[in-house]
């Protein structure tokens, strides 16, 4: 028979039976003692048949805890099943003395956490990695209040980015004629344009429209993210036209650009797990086979932050690493935005691109384009910038007026960005912004 490779129980430490003890949060000290004992056995067993049944009795025990019981569990990972300290030095010493394949291999052997181990064995039960993702969501979730569990989080998220890797990932077109169940789903995660209900969802999934979703073999009919596309006869500057559930679709013949124009996340446990940068490639690869005619892929992005980011942006002043002549503009734009909505910006929630005068905006344009090209390389970077650029995109247009709903104008007072997709330039680009450096069109260069 096949056996599971055998773990050296000593690379943890032992521990006496958690009933003994008074973890910080509330949990049944018995249930966690046998989650403990079915833990270290479903480690110790070698043989594949009883390995499944273990880690199916000690998922089963996993998911009778409730939410708030979870980080008794997370607490119990990172005390009973790290890495064993003398251990991995001496062998970091054997190692350093004669560096050699095997003292390398007895090294990454003893700085792995057997935590890792014991999730790999529990994936195995059936729902163990639906289980996994979902505890990591907790785990995630705690993280605030017990920073200290940061390393059994990295564990999951690092078991979790090779198991949900794009080579087994499966892209499938979303229409309508999918599953009652999938289509609540795409209504439920649309994350960036909110669909209103079933006649705003067909109309996103007739044939200028396109909808694509990742999913992987291990969690059947759940879309673990998913994109949606317009397919127009240029690249668009407006929101509401692509969303409008009463406009007509047009013939497939005209339409020369596809238009990414929402990404949602469906699984918060996937924090981290590289997906839509595999799915735009994909669907832009799907797209071009199937319709020749296309000539550009782009997306029409919303600007989240940017309003937050103006009223925290400080002084111009003292910005020592901008040119003279860019820091001097950029303080006049400041000097204009501050002078409409007042020194705080405290009136900015009243702004309405549509009525604004031409230095107002051009005030504006230029601070959005200064968020976009330097603070993109920065932690203070918008997400969706971030993502895109680091994609290997392009910043190709700023949006006037792009998004007049609630939610565009309280976020970036309306402004919407396209990201130019050349397929044959991402790597290059991918590559230049991870060197610090922001590929922009020449008409939005001039604008700094």
């Amino acid at each position: 028979m096949w056996t599971l490779p055998a773990l050296n129980l000593g690379t943890f430490r032992a521990a006496g039976p958690l009933s003994r003890r008074k973890p910080a949060s509330p949990a049944d000290p018995k249930r966690l003692d046998r989650i403990l004992r079915g833990s270290r056995r479903l480690l110790s067993e070698r043989g594949e048949a009883n390995s499944f049944a273990i880690a199916a009795e000690l998922l089963a025990d996993l998911q009778a805890l409730t939410p708030a019981q979870h980080p008794a569990f997370f607490e119990l990972l990172s005390a009973e099943f790290g890495p064993d300290p003398q251990a991995v030095l001496d062998a970091a010493q054997r190692y350093a003395r004669e560096p050699g394949a095997a003292q390398l291999i007895d090294l990454a052997a003893k700085v792995e956490p057997p935590r890792q181990e014991l999730l790999r064995r529990l994936s195995r039960a059936p729902g163990g990695t639906a289980a996994i993702v979902a505890l990591r969501r907790s785990l995630i979730a705690a993280l605030k209040a017990k920073p200290e569990l940061a390393a059994v989080e990295s564990d999951f998220q690092h078991l979790l980015s090779s198991w949900f890797n794009a080579g087994f990932l499966q892209m499938q077109r979303v229409d309508w004629g999918s599953s009652a169940a999938l289509l609540e789903r795409i209504i439920e995660h649309e994350a960036v344009h909110a669909i209103d209900g079933w006649r705003d969802l067909r109309r996103r999934l007739q044939p200028d429209r396109r909808c694509f979703a990742f999913f992987h073999p291990a969690l059947p009919g759940e879309p673990l993210i998913f994109v949606e596309v317009a397919l127009v006869p240029e690249m668009p500057e407006a929101i509401a036209p692509l969303i409008d559930p009463a406009s007509e679709p047009g013939p497939l013949s005209e339409f020369k650009v596809a238009t990414f124009y929402s990404i949602s996340n469906c699984e918060p446990g996937l924090k981290g797990v590289s997906l839509g940068n595999f799915l735009i490639k994909r669907v832009a690869e799907q797209l071009k086979q199937e319709l020749p005619q296309l000539k550009s892929f782009c997306t029409l992005s919303p600007m989240p932050g940017f309003a937050d980011w103006l009223k925290k942006s400080g002084r111009w002043d003292d910005r020592g690493e901008l040119p003279a002549r860019q820091l001097q503009r950029l303080t006049e734009a400041d000097a204009v935005l501050r002078a409409a909505f007042g020194a705080a910006l405290e009136g900015l929630g009243a702004f309405d691109p549509r009525t604004a005068a031409e230095p107002l905006r051009e005030a504006i344009e230029r601070l959005a384009m200064h968020y976009l090209v330097h603070e993109s390389v920065t932690p203070r970077a918008n997400a969706v910038a971030k993502f895109h650029l680091n994609n290997g995109a392009r910043l190709e247009r700023l949006n006037w007026a792009g998004d007049v709903g609630a939610k565009g104008l309280k976020q970036s007072l309306g402004l919407m960005v396209n990201y130019l997709y050349n397929l044959d330039e991402v790597e290059a680009q991918h590559e230049r912004f991870v060197h610090g450096e922001v590929v922009s069109s020449r008409r939005l260069a001039r604008k700094l």
